[in-house]
């Protein structure tokens, strides 16, 4: 994920006026509550020496000044949790996806019916998904992200940052079923064909849209025909051409 996409979102966040108010989700109200005492000249200088430095893209600037105007901006204060959005966002531009993380949470953990709340629970899947960019690594952040993405299609149905969501959990299967088929394909190559039938079933039936699906399904075919496990080379080439018929695909290996 580039920087120039990680910043689309916020960017449009700092066009903002003010923290948006009326009926979030489930008609609950999503007005911060009032302003206990007047807001100083000194947060409204730090706030706009933050956004500037972010405009900028000066994110060391912009972290500086993130931390000055914490200590100035309570949680009265309408900016409370744009403010916690944008150290999100400034510490995503700088590799601290972790602490990424807790601020994009706290944000959507604290006040779960505010505007922004859908936005940074995406963006926290996001950040973990970041730490997981092939797939032949750990998948702990990959995983994190998978369920990140799933609470925020049930927190948050219908909502344009669910539709984000399930974008980039498309993705992130994608990326998980390439792992799997991997892992298959170690034990095709060392000959250890019940162990690769095993996961090459595993990839098909729990990523059947993934694109290594017709090549997990050749590889399984082949590792029936060498076993020489004829009913299942029947039952799996019925299902190949049912649902991938294509002639240069899997169902070439079938015969009649």
């Amino acid at each position: 994920m580039t920087r120039g996409r990680r910043l689309v979102l916020a960017g449009a966040l700092l066009g903002m006026s003010g923290v948006i108010a009326g009926c979030g989700r489930k008609g609950v109200s999503t007005t911060l509550a009032p302003v206990s005492q007047p807001v100083t000249a000194g947060a409204d200088s730090l706030w706009k020496q933050l956004e500037d430095a972010f405009r900028r893209g000066r994110w060391a600037d912009a972290q500086r000044h993130a931390e000055a105007a914490a200590l100035a901006i309570g949680p009265a204060d309408p900016r409370y949790y744009r403010l916690h959005f944008l150290q999100g966002e400034i510490f995503f531009a700088q590799d601290n996806q972790l602490q990424a993380v807790r601020e994009f949470r706290r944000v959507a953990d604290e006040q779960p019916d505010g505007p922004l709340a859908a936005d940074a629970l995406v963006r926290a899947g996001d950040a973990n998904a970041d730490l997981w960019r092939r797939p032949e690594l750990d998948p702990t952040f990959g995983e994190a992200a998978r369920a990140i993405y799933e609470e925020a299609l049930a927190r948050y149905p219908g909502t344009p940052a669910a539709r984000r969501a399930g974008i980039r959990l498309t993705e992130l299967l994608e990326m998980f079923a390439q792992k799997e088929f991997k892992n298959a394909l170690y034990y095709f190559r060392f000959k250890a064909y019940d162990s690769a039938i095993l996961m090459l079933r595993s990839v098909i039936a729990t990523y059947p849209r993934a694109s290594v699906v017709p090549t997990a399904l050749e590889r399984l075919v082949q590792a029936y025909q060498i076993l020489r496990y004829e009913e299942d080379v029947k039952e799996t080439c019925e299902y190949i051409k049912q649902y991938h018929p294509d002639p240069l695909g899997p169902v070439r290996l079938c015969k009649g």
